[in-house]
């Protein structure tokens, strides 16, 4: 049943606490028969190698758990900015997500980096203030931060009884009552005498926040009439559903502190599939492109999202795929609608980590792993031939560090080749490219971390001995003026002439805004130019903006037109026009001024009140600039702006004038014109 399902994740800044969280979740749902720790590297969810030793999750992760006859599909996803890619496809595809905050440090950059991404895919969430038992924990604090930073009307459903090495439990607003943890049971009991000032001022709280948004509850709070928990509770769902309320929850994962009431809350408050606004997905039909809404419905026509790809040694590429609507059997046909091939699901898996149970078919709203797809990719729909409707694809944000990579002996080149080729399957986020000149292997991706997870396993998991070059900067090309360029291309191939003649006119298009290419064209010859002409300059086109203009640098904001063309049946060829049109985009982009693109990073640090001076001079010297200032009660939060290529090393800087007390974080910004 649809709704006795819940696709949620965990989703947080580095060091929140989701991965405890989560081991807490399973512990208690029954799913596992003890508590894996973070800190001893025996955490469920990180079963990477890496994550134990770095005590970090660097793959999203998922699990199924049932909790009160409801089955909860769970994603635990990274908290590190250079993993942002996991975080953005696991958003995608769930229905909502338990927001984790520390209680000392509030809203962390990571933390409004991951809401955004939650508000772009409208994910309904609650939210939990962890580390209550931490020195300086503050849940007051928090709730004013979230309200600031985030932008959302929050409602405490809970308030914490004592704080730091006195916290030991919370007082329940709706139902008014006291629960504590002893070793793992909870207990509840009638509110004390000195807590009943309190606990009724935050529940006043709560059903003035609540009445903002229902009109029920606002005429029985005016009439003075007793409200009692099931109404509450139905319009919490309400508003939750509605991203209009972020509920919160106070607790201490690590003592065991907190969870069963989160569980609660994701079971009574976050989205069923069935809930959500449908999927909307594109048909083409008769040359147009049709939006329609996918209903999430079992009987009809399947459809569902591949939003991950893992390499697994024996049974090659595991598809995480979220279904949308109908279902496939295990053994079944599967098409793939963008690819237009057709592919089978010999078998379909529920994940558990690392761990896995077969079923036989993946149904509507349902996540599981199909295996048997050689050919799918992340972001890519399947569905059936009847009905070739296409999801809206995923975006990633462009890698903005590089690093050349080569086998320290020849004969493992193309062994190298191919494992970078299953990564970069893995990781929208990594890219691949042979420099021409040198041969080089060069692989970029979001950050020094996450470039050096992935060199770490070519070594380790794969076995594969590989040298590795300095960090270098991926740059961008762009232009700065309009030029127009008229081109002809005449070569003759097996006593057979193959021209071609076309303007193009090339012209800056506002930053960050992408690359276009327009067909306005007039036909200046004698016939109409067929389907497969127009379909080859496209392909000239869009292979230029990728091979750069002066440097070999992909191009970015560049409007490129076709204002005319000559074809003839005679000599006209795909080929010509492809060649064609790439000579006339490189000649148009030489002519009109072309600029070199750096990248600029968004750097987010946090610094002890006496370093505050040195960090921020730190930043100046590297050139960067201070965006803002943030004091909190233990320490500051710096926003800056700096460019990439004066980032490298860093850490090492900010560590040496903070005594190590001073962290950061960097995260791709824009691209700016280089000085």
């Amino acid at each position: 049943m649809l709704s006795k399902m819940r696709n949620i994740g965990i989703m947080a800044h580095i060091d929140a606490g989701k991965t405890t969280t989560t081991e807490r979740i399973l512990f208690y749902t029954g799913k596992s028969h003890r508590i894996g720790e973070v800190d001893d590297g025996e955490a469920i969810m990180d079963w990477m190698e890496q994550e134990q030793q770095r005590g970090i999750t660097i793959q999203s992760a998922a699990t199924t758990t049932y909790w009160k006859d409801h089955q909860i599909n769970i994603i635990d996803t990274p908290g590190h900015v250079d993993f942002t890619a996991e975080v953005e496809r696991s958003l995608r595809v769930l229905d909502g997500a338990v927001a984790i905050f520390d209680a000392v440090r509030g809203v962390e950059p990571q933390t409004e980096t991951v809401w955004r991404q939650a508000q772009r895919y409208n994910v309904p969430c609650v939210g939990y203030v962890n580390k209550m038992d931490r020195l300086g924990a503050d849940f007051f604090f928090v709730i004013e931060d979230v309200k600031k930073k985030l932008k959302i009307n929050t409602a405490a459903l809970q308030i914490p009884i004592g704080k730091e090495s006195t916290f030991e439990g919370v007082i329940d607003l709706i139902e008014m009552k006291e629960i504590r943890w002893e070793n793992e049971d909870m207990t509840v009991s009638q509110i004390k005498p000195e807590h009943e000032d309190i606990a009724k001022k935050w529940r006043e709280k709560l059903i003035d926040t609540l009445s903002g948004t229902s009109d029920i509850l606002t005429e029985k709070y005016l009439a003075g009439e007793e409200i009692d928990s099931a109404l509450i509770r139905s319009e919490i769902r309400k508003a939750v559903i509605n991203r209009e309320v972020l509920p919160l929850f106070a607790g201490a994962s690590r003592r065991n502190i907190g969870v069963q009431p989160v569980i609660d809350a994701i079971v009574n408050y976050l989205p069923a599939p069935d809930e959500r606004a449908s999927a909307i997905g594109h048909r083409i039909k008769k040359d147009e492109i049709e939006d329609i809404a996918i209903p999430c419905d079992i009987k009809q026509e399947p459809l569902g999202l591949v939003f991950k790809i893992q390499n697994d040694r024996e049974a090659g590429s595991l598809c995480y795929v979220r279904m949308y609507s109908g279902s496939f059997k295990s053994g079944s046909a599967v098409y793939n609608v963008g690819k237009k091939k057709r592919e089978r699901a010999n078998r379909i898996l529920r994940m558990h980590s690392n761990k896995s149970d077969a079923m036989d078919s993946l149904s509507a709203g349902d996540i599981g792993v199909i295996i048997g797809m050689k050919l799918a990719q992340t972001g890519d729909t399947i569905g059936s031939e009847g009905w070739p409707v296409l999801l809206e694809k995923m975006q990633f944000p462009e890698p903005v560090i590089s690093i050349s990579i080569e086998s320290q002996t020849v004969s493992d080149q193309d062994k190298l080749k191919e494992i970078l080729a299953l990564l970069s399957k893995e990781d929208p986020t990594f890219t691949i490219k042979e420099n021409d000149e040198t041969g080089q292997l060069i692989i970029s991706g979001m950050g020094e971390l996450h470039l050096e997870v992935l060199v770490t396993r070519i070594i380790k998991d794969y076995k594969l001995k590989a040298k590795v070059g300095n960090p270098q900067v991926t740059y961008r090309e762009s232009i700065s003026k309009i030029m127009e360029h008229t081109e002809s291309f005449s070569k003759i191939i097996a006593a057979k002439e193959n021209a071609a003649k076309l303007t193009l006119k090339v012209e800056p298009a506002k930053r960050g805004s992408g690359n276009k290419y327009i067909y306005a064209a007039k036909n200046s010859g004698k016939t109409d130019v067929p389907c497969e002409i127009l379909e080859a300059i496209e392909r000239g086109i869009n292979a230029s903006f990728s091979s750069g203009i002066v440097m070999g640098y992909p191009c970015i904001d560049i409007t490129a037109t076709i204002t005319d063309i000559h074809y003839s049946e005679l000599t006209g060829s795909e080929f010509a026009f492809e060649a064609c049109a790439s000579m006339a985009f490189d000649e148009a982009c030489r002519g009109a001024n072309p600029i070199l693109l750096e990248p600029i990073m968004a750097v987010d640090l946090t610094s002890p009140h006496e370093f505050v001076g040195e960090v921020m001079s730190l930043v100046t010297q590297r050139g960067g600039h201070i965006m803002s200032m943030n004091a909190k009660s233990d320490e500051d939060e710096i926003k800056a702006q700096a460019p990439m290529e004066k980032m490298f090393g860093f850490m090492t800087s900010l560590r040496s004038v903070s005594q190590g007390r001073a962290n950061f974080s960097l995260a791709f910004s824009h691209f700016e014109k280089k000085n």
